[in-house]
Formats: C-alpha cells, structure tokens, sequence
C-alpha cells in the first residue's frame, strides 16, 4: 500500500529536498563561495606582495652588478724641464712643467719605478724641439702626444702602457 504524505512531509521544500537527496553535502553552496573568494583573495595578496618584495629588492643590487663603477684616475706630476731648444734666432730655452694622467695605481707605480727613464726620454725629445715648432696650439698638441708616447715605451709590463691616459701642461715658457 502506498504510504499517504503526511503533514510533515508537506512542510519540505524544495530546498529541503534537494539536501536530502544529496546525501554528504553538509556545507551549503553559499559558504562555499565565499570560502573560494577568501582563499583566492588571500594567493593575490600573497603574490602582490611577494612581487613589490621582489621589485624593492632588485633595483638596488642591479645597478651595482651591471654598472662596474669607474676609478678615477691618477695625476702624477713631474718635476719642471728646463731645456735649451734648437737653434733657430740664438739661443733659446723652454721651460715646462708636466701632470700625466694615469687610469688605474697600478700604472701610477710602473710610471714611478720607471721615473728617471720617463724623464730622460722627455728631455730628449723636448731638447730636439725649435721654438717654432710648440709655439703654436697645434704645435702643444703635437708635442703632449710625443710625450705620450715616450713615456710609454717607458712602463713596463706592456700591458699598462695604455694605463697612461694623457699628458697636461701645468706651465708652458719659451725665452
């Protein structure tokens, strides 16, 4: 015999009724949505702020690794020449004072080991000037790279010749 509804069973909704055919569902729909939401907020304030972590850290340690700072260079200065010129209307003498401009200590030390052959081939080469010759900008050009270079063949290991930067007047007389 088919069992009559009675007043209780009439009270289920439909609700109710889906709960009861879904048997091991305790938490209702709503609860797990909000549940996600929460959890998914929660991985995009991680990952947010794992990412400023990140982007504050690097810009300080990149620069330094991918930029090598460069030294600044030396100036050695060299005691004054006094030389007589070649003879052009008499007799005729420059004096001259010089500051070499060298880009790391290590060629500072090899020009200074080797100072009295440094300053022997300057005073060579600037005694083998006329005045006409360095009178001129052009001519004060000219003679810096000469010196350049004689100073040069003079530093040794061979790899720090180019360590020697530049040569600079500090005071220029021809009488």
């Amino acid at each position: 015999m088919a069992k009559s509804p009675s007043k209780q069973d009439a009270k289920i909704t439909p609700a109710k009724q889906e709960a009861q055919v879904t048997p091991g569902a305790q938490v209702k729909p709503k609860k797990k949505s909000w549940l996600l939401k929460i959890v998914l907020a929660l991985l995009v304030l991680a990952g947010g702020g794992g990412a400023a972590w990140y982007a504050m850290e690097q810009p300080s340690a990149a620069p330094e690794a991918a930029v090598p700072q460069e030294k600044p260079p030396v100036f050695v200065t060299l005691e004054s020449f006094t030389v007589n010129l070649q003879p052009e209307n008499g007799d005729q003498y420059l004096q001259v004072g010089l500051v070499l401009k060298v880009a790391e200590p290590a060629a500072v030390d090899a020009v200074k080991l080797q100072m009295p052959e440094v300053r022997n081939r300057i005073l060579l080469l600037l005694s083998s000037k006329k005045a006409s010759e360095i009178s001129t900008v052009a001519g004060k050009q000219q003679l810096s790279t000469e010196i350049m270079n004689e100073a040069r063949q003079s530093i040794r290991p061979q790899k720090l010749q180019q360590g020697l930067i530049s040569v600079f007047f500090t005071s220029f007389v021809i009488q």
